[in-house]
């Protein structure tokens, strides 16, 4: 195997992979099975966790909403530009810790380019509140794993000592001299 395929970077697509595909079944449950599927429409499951359908046609936190066609697409690309540099990060890092970081927010960018390309927005749903103090705005999975690959990458690059250059990339044992 070469070495740009380690079994740490294999595994890391797989999770990226999984990541995308689960993403788009609970999408697919929540506005297909369960009906929630215009915008406003709303199912409450406990009393801090509602299903509350709504078009995200912007980025993180609707920023740079995509109010024409040329605008869409120019998300489509950027979205796509940045998925791809998350790729290679990925398929360059030795790390683990790295590796799961970046495959969640690789296989989040996919969950979400995917709406964006297929329906011209991001479906969200997860809606978490205390009352009506929202913490959050309405997510999904992908927004989810992206925010947990983010935190794990600046923990890791904050408290992580640097990489020592005499060990594998696979088992951190000493490399032979």
């Amino acid at each position: 195997m070469s070495a740009w395929f380690t079994r740490n970077r294999l595994i890391g697509l797989g999770f990226a992979a999984f990541i995308a595909v689960i993403d788009q079944l609970v999408k697919y449950y929540v506005t297909v099975t369960l009906g929630i599927s215009r915008p406003g429409d709303k199912m409450e499951l406990l009393p801090f966790f509602d299903l509350t359908y709504t078009e995200n046609r912007g980025i993180s936190l609707g920023m740079l909403e995509a109010t024409s066609m040329e605008m869409r697409w120019l998300l489509v690309g950027l979205t796509a530009l940045i998925a791809l540099v998350v790729l290679i990060w990925m398929m360059r890092e030795k790390a683990w810790g790295d590796i799961l970081g970046l495959s969640m927010i690789l296989g989040g960018a996919i969950g979400n380019i995917r709406d964006r390309f297929l329906l011209g927005y991001v479906v969200d749903y997860a809606d978490l509140h205390i009352g009506t103090f929202r913490p959050f705005l309405i997510f999904n999975i992908a927004d989810a794993a992206i925010t947990i690959g983010v935190v794990i990458i600046l923990a890791r690059s904050l408290f992580v000592s640097e990489k020592d250059d005499n060990k594998t990339d696979e088992t951190n044992v000493p490399a032979e001299i």
